[in-house]
């Protein structure tokens, strides 16, 4: 579900992690609250689909949420057993790349209750601190 339709190339490089905190677009756009990075990290698309299930088992359609960030880097795997040589693997997933004060999921139309428990939920499965933000 996470993956870009078109990318001008196939495998990228690595390359490093971003520094610091993110100064422009760091508030709350869609919802009332958000769930903001409080460290750089890597998002996986598997991490963004684990969330989106999660959120949607805990709304059980009543609010809204939107996932601010999308995976358009690939990131490659050679697979077990395979000498070195050979050139670099296949393509497995993509993944983004977030810097401190990222926004990384807004949600709108529920209570300061239901708010908490999904961040509770979502803390857990995310690979960076996070906390709650409201715009009250």
């Amino acid at each position: 579900m996470f993956a870009p339709k078109k990318i001008k190339y196939r495998k990228h490089q690595k390359g490093p992690l971003p520094k610091g905190f993110k100064t422009k677009r760091v508030s709350l756009a869609f919802g009332k609250y958000g769930i903001k990075a409080l460290e750089a990290g890597i998002l996986k698309d598997k991490h963004l689909e684990t969330i989106r299930m999660t959120i949607v088992k805990i709304l059980k359609g009543k609010g809204k949420f939107w996932i601010r960030n999308f995976p358009y880097q690939p990131y490659t795997s050679k697979g077990i057993e395979f000498s070195m040589g050979g050139g670099k693997g296949d393509v497995v997933g993509y993944l983004t790349k977030i810097k401190g004060g990222n926004i990384l999921i807004e949600l709108d139309g529920i209570t300061d209750k239901t708010a908490s428990k999904v961040f509770k939920a979502v803390a857990h499965k995310l690979p960076v601190k996070v906390k709650l933000i409201s715009n009250l």
